[in-house]
């Protein structure tokens, strides 16, 4: 198929390299220039891996482009809006700002016959608004939702081999047919490997992607809120996640205790969902979000104090390593992050922080230019009287009390994800602390 897709951030990117390595005819649209010379290039403007393989294939094979040109898309009859909705400033609602001016300019270049599909995450409500728009300026055209659900870390392979689709498509059942049949051309490789299909309305579309995360972020907080009350009474989370999670109606995934979920998904799409919720009157159906957020926020303080703490009452002048800025491993986004905020309270305390991580020093650097910045594990342990684990990157879960032990100052370390073992570190002589492990 002929696909556009508008924005080509994040989702955008990895959309439209992804269509384009299942075969479609694809460009990408984005009003960044720099952006969009990097993707030409064949450069991915962010680390995802798998991300720059793809972008060379499909670029090779002549079946992707980039433009900053939205005339671009007129060839294309499956136009996705993959922009940001980023948290509005000084409120929780989602800014729909981007969301509106993509479709906005989308709507001089689309003909009758068109899809418009929304990927974007959004207050539920906001396709049928975009729908009347679309078909009262271009009769003919018609919108549908479909939902992105994408693993920073593995957005490649979730988009090529999602493990669901959802449709979010018309009442009207001619349009609706139409929709679903364009959609599932699109995805018609995913659908002969038996990913389960969801037709639905626009609303339900739109609150399976919001209620996917609100539901993760709540997991993870309850294990977080379990962590506080286990450090009180000598109880190990990570054996007791465990023996839960052999329960079929709980399950093991997203029960690991540390220092909460970030990025930007998760956090701000709790927050939109709380927000939007207050504007259907329904606002106290998820108040126990605002919990949600609490806890996560918390353990971020928790670390900090452990630190404190450990350091005998006091961080100034106290030379810390961070390993970690990233908000997850596999990633280089900081938005959000756990691990970035925990370094930038220490520095505001007057500790002397040498951050480091693989792939995520350049994005923290840019924002936060006060800390101090290296390279390698060795240069951000050397010296250091604690040293943080803060994203479980596989070569810091790999590390080892020998490894570093000959160049700190003194034998402390919080595990922040709880990814290594408190026996071997401790029966080496280090002061080791974990997220509710006694």
């Amino acid at each position: 198929m002929k696909i556009s897709v508008v924005g080509c951030g994040y989702l955008g990117a990895v959309h439209a390299a992804a269509m384009a390595e299942l075969g479609h005819t694809v460009v990408g649209v984005d009003v960044d220039e720099r952006k969009i010379e990097a993707l030409s290039e064949g450069r991915a403007p962010f680390f995802e891996p798998g991300l720059p393989e793809i972008l060379t294939s499909a670029s090779a094979s002549g079946r992707l482009r980039f433009s900053t040109d939205m005339a671009e898309v007129a060839d294309a009859t499956v136009h996705f809006i993959a922009v940001g909705t980023p948290q509005k400033p000084g409120s929780h609602s989602a800014d729909m700002t981007y969301v509106d001016a993509a479709v906005d300019a989308l709507l001089p270049h689309l003909k009758a016959g068109d899809l418009v599909v929304g990927k974007s995450t959004v207050p539920v409500g906001t396709a049928a608004r975009l729908a009347a728009t679309v078909k009262a300026a271009v009769p003919g055209a018609d919108l549908a939702w479909n939902p992105e659900f994408l693993r920073e870390g593995f957005a490649v392979k979730d988009t090529i081999s999602p493990d669901r689709l959802v449709y979010g498509i018309s009442d009207d059942a001619d349009l609706a047919a139409t929709a679903k049949a364009a959609l599932d051309e699109v995805y018609s490789k995913a659908l002969g490997e038996g990913t389960p299909l969801v037709v639905t309305d626009y609303a339900t579309a739109e609150l399976v992607k919001i209620s996917a995360n609100a539901f993760l972020a709540t997991k993870i907080s309850f294990i977080n809120a379990i962590s506080e009350i286990a450090e009180v009474a000598g109880a190990n989370v990570s054996e007791l996640a465990d023996a839960i999670g052999y329960d079929a109606r709980i399950g093991r995934r997203f029960l690991n205790a540390g220092i909460g979920f970030g990025g930007g998904c998760l956090p701000k799409d709790i927050r939109a969902f709380g927000a939007r919720a207050e504007e259907l009157g329904r606002g106290e159906a998820l108040t126990f979000l605002k919990e949600v957020d609490a806890i996560n926020l918390r353990r971020r303080q928790r670390v900090v104090d452990m630190v404190v703490e450990m350091l005998g009452g006091q961080a100034f002048d106290k030379k810390v390593a961070v390993l970690g800025l990233a908000f997850k491993p596999d990633s280089d986004d900081i938005r959000d992050s756990p691990a970035l905020d925990i370094a930038v309270q220490l520095n505001g305390l007057g500790a002397v922080v040498s951050a480091t991580d693989p792939h995520a020093i350049s994005n923290a650097k840019a924002k936060h230019p006060q800390l101090h910045f290296v390279e390698s594990v060795g240069e951000a342990v050397a010296h250091a009287e604690i040293v943080l684990l803060l994203t479980e990157w596989s070569e810091y879960r790999a590390l080892t009390p020998a490894d570093i032990e000959s160049a700190v100052a003194g034998k402390r370390i919080i595990d922040g994800r709880n990814v290594l073992s408190s026996p071997e570190w401790r029966s080496a002589g280090w002061d080791y602390r974990a997220m509710g492990r006694p």
